[in-house]
């Protein structure tokens, strides 16, 4: 039997990146001459992808969301971005020995993001996490996003896993949503973007802190029927 598989949402779950995907944000606007979007506020957008935030920004204002012009700042934001991609960011509290101590419990790692996936894994290699994580699947890994659970699948076949041996951890409706139609059990983490509130959203297991990961994993590996 292969060993059991977690798969990690990125952005808002694995790492807080918010303060450098805000910073891109605010810029970007700034050069439209756009008022900034509040910290709180552009925090929410994370999650579906740099085009999402960047249109959902200018819808805020009243902006046309999409054409050439959207492309066009998209272009400027992934540039912006990719070069300040962790001079803020950091992983959240306890990760990594979370990650310790689930290896030693025989758990292996995968990363699915609606973040691109050359972005994902230079963030991830910057912060000296990526050769943790047997595979790292973005947007345009497999040309599907999160909640399509093929992007979910399709990461942990490529990881080496199974469908009946993984559990989704993420911090949004977009990760529970996708867990839910791959039919894969879903940790949920409070910390991160999410504009519901997660108890509305029913995940197997909801944690506060990286701290309680390990025994949320293990409860969910001795509570599966498969």
């Amino acid at each position: 039997m292969s060993a059991p598989l977690i798969v990690f949402d990125l952005d808002g779950t694995l790492v807080d990146t918010a303060p450098d995907l805000v910073d891109t944000l605010n810029l970007i606007l700034a050069r439209q001459s756009l008022p900034p979007v509040p910290y709180d506020e552009a925090r929410r957008l994370i999650g579906g992808g740099a085009r999402r935030m960047v249109a959902r920004a200018l819808e805020a204002d009243g902006r046309p969301t999409g054409g050439a012009h959207l492309d066009g700042l998209v272009a400027e934001f992934v540039a912006h971005y990719s070069d300040h991609i962790a001079d803020r960011s950091r992983p959240f509290p306890h990760l990594t020995t979370a990650l310790d101590q689930l290896a030693a419990q025989g758990c292996a790692f995968a990363v699915c993001t609606n973040k691109l996936e050359w972005l994902s894994v230079k963030l991830l290699d910057t912060l000296g996490l990526s050769a943790r994580f047997g595979a790292i699947c973005g947007q345009d890994t497999f040309g599907v996003m999160k909640p399509d659970p093929a992007i979910l699948l399709g990461t942990i076949e490529r990881a080496g896993g199974r469908p009946d041996n993984a559990i989704m951890v993420g911090d949004s409706e977009t990760d529970i949503a996708t867990a839910r139609a791959a039919n894969i059990p879903v940790v949920a983490v409070d910390f991160g973007y999410t504009e519901i509130p997660l108890t509305d959203l029913a995940p197997d297991r909801l944690i506060s802190s990286f701290a309680a990961l390990p025994d949320a994993v293990r409860d969910l590996i001795a509570a599966s029927p498969r």
